[in-house]
């Protein structure tokens, strides 16, 4: 029997009730495993957006609020679930989760429980932290090679039980084959420069914006547009009109069509200050050929090797950010030969059936049937 024959029973939980890159890794999974035959599983609060996602595409989801006073007594009413459906791979993905399934997990005797982390974020508490990544996990999961070394060097974690394993890209849907979008700025016939993300404080809209003001300043010519919605997106929209830079700054808000929104843009930005693994949207516009700029934070430079498959600058630095932008997009045949590059090294290393097979091995080595 190969590997990829095996119908794993797989539960993965999310305590978060946004939508960003973890949780779009969450269902990524779940859905490629439902695909191969695999029975699959979310637990969630019915309020996520992951919920409502999981249970549009077919997925059984469980309906979980992680409240604190309820802890015991869900601990034990979910060892029963998970001993029930017979789980046999167990995968928390946030903090409130990763306690609460990492116990009923151990309580049910799950033969297999990964916990993953998405993001760098630094620990004030390395024991009470180690007991969910030691104890109450089998193995670690990690975004980018950053993250394992941070925690292999904090927590101790031998190397045979951390991976790191970046999302997978759908090749297909991630292709610079196919549509575009009218986005706004686009009409202006100048090159338009975009980021795409949540909009949270660490993912470096201030920076973006600054070199924006800085192009304009010096009447470069090129439009810039904001896609996606957040919690500071009111701050964002002060610093737009604190800089002077609505006439080529435009919010477009969140959209679903990620990938055509890549192919209309001739260079995306990643300025993220801290936090990040390595970040989905970067690959993802890797395989649809769009020039990357990113800072030198996380897992970032581990795909967008400068030089190679894009440009890094230093993180809060809008002056080096806007001299990426300027050579981007001046510098033609650079450029191309850099996305050429990102498309072939996304081909070789990151698809979602690489990630697939690399989980399932993952699986092999601890579940033995």
């Amino acid at each position: 029997m190969t590997v990829a024959s095996r119908r794993w029973r797989i539960a993965h939980s999310e305590a978060s009730t946004g939508w960003g890159g973890q949780e779009h890794r969450v269902l990524a999974e779940l859905r490629g495993f439902q695909r191969r035959g695999c029975e699959v599983r979310l637990i969630a609060p019915r309020a996520s957006v992951i919920f409502q996602r999981a249970d549009a595409a077919g997925i059984p989801v469980l309906d979980v609020n992680f409240a604190r006073p309820r802890f015991p007594l869900d601990a034990l009413r979910l060892a029963r679930w998970l001993r029930r459906e017979k789980i046999q791979v167990l995968n928390p993905h946030s903090s409130r989760d990763g306690w609460l399934l990492g116990v009923a997990g151990r309580l049910a005797g799950v033969p297999l429980i990964i916990r993953t982390r998405h993001i760098d974020v630094d620990y004030p508490n390395t024991f009470s932290s180690g007991i969910v990544f030691k104890k109450l996990a089998d193995h670690v999961l990690t975004t980018s090679d950053k993250i394992t070394a941070h925690f292999q060097k904090i927590f101790q974690i031998p190397a045979d039980r951390i991976t790191t394993l970046p999302t997978g890209i759908d090749l297909e849907l991630f292709s610079p084959e196919g549509g575009r979008v009218e986005l706004p700025g686009k009409e202006s016939g100048y090159p338009l420069v975009g980021m795409v993300s949540v909009l949270r404080s660490w993912k470096g809209h201030t920076t973006f914006l600054e070199a924006a003001a800085k192009l304009k300043s010096e009447n470069f010519p090129a439009r810039f547009v904001i896609v996606g919605d957040g919690p500071i997106r009111a701050n964002i929209e002060k610093k737009i009109a604190e800089l002077q830079i609505g006439d080529v700054v435009t919010l477009a808000g969140h959209r679903e069509d990620v990938p055509a929104v890549l192919r209309t843009l001739d260079v995306l930005c990643i300025p993220s200050t801290k936090h990040e693994g390595v970040p989905q949207i970067g690959l993802q516009a890797l395989a649809c050929k769009t020039a990357v700029v990113g800072s030198d934070v996380g897992g970032i430079p581990e795909i967008i090797r400068d030089g190679e498959t894009g440009r890094i600058f230093p993180a809060n630095n809008s002056e080096a950010l806007a001299a990426a932008i300027r050579t981007a997009i001046s510098d033609k045949a650079m450029t191309k030969a850099m996305t050429e590059n990102g498309r072939m090294f996304v081909e070789k290393n990151f698809s979602i059936d690489r990630m697939l097979d690399r989980l399932e091995e993952l699986y092999a080595a601890h579940i033995k049937t």
